[in-house]
């Protein structure tokens, strides 16, 4: 069951990814810092379930998920609060009311519920050998490692090897 569960949460990670995908190259919304940081605790969180599912369970590896978690929680409250203030503008479309941010804060907060119900659900063991993966879950964690990569190519075709801009317009390469 629990991994099931892991692939489940695997496949909305990069749900995610590739809606974030769909707004940066079909309608041309280039993400901003903040952004970047927000698909990088996703991308986080995803590596720990990605080893849960190939090495094995482990709460270390929820732990990395969870730390991901938090720090990409941080940069989505971060950008929220610099949207919150009247006259102030948004950064992005929105999405059923609210923008991206604010729905990966909601995101970044279902994680973190996942996997302390996941740790609570399912105490450590001694063994943390993986038993053989489906075919699903090799498929989950092969998506989600080629989004990764897509996403690091993308952000060096945006940013090169410095900062990124805090209002991207186009692509450095």
């Amino acid at each position: 069951m629990q991994r099931v569960l892991d692939t489940l949460a695997l496949l909305g990670l990069s749900g995610v990814l590739l809606v974030a995908f769909w707004y940066q190259f079909v309608e041309g919304e280039l993400p901003c810092p903040l952004c970047a940081l927000q698909r990088v605790g996703f991308i986080v969180a995803g590596v720990g379930l990605v080893l849960n599912l190939r090495a094995g369970y482990a709460p270390s590896h929820y732990g990395i998920a969870l730390l991901g978690a938090v720090a990409g929680g941080s940069a989505s409250l971060r950008q929220i609060a610099l949207h919150v203030v009247p006259d102030t503008g948004t950064y992005g479309s929105a999405l059923l009311g609210f923008h991206f941010y604010t729905w990966a804060f909601v995101g970044f907060g279902a994680l973190v519920a996942y996997v302390g119900a996941m740790l609570l659900l399912f105490p450590a063991r001694g063994d943390v050998r993986a038993p053989p993966s489906g075919a699903i879950a090799r498929f989950a964690c092969l998506l989600f490692l080629v989004l990764t990569a897509a996403n690091a190519v993308a952000f060096l075709l945006q940013c090169g090897f410095g900062p990124c801009p805090d209002d991207p317009t186009g692509y450095i390469w």
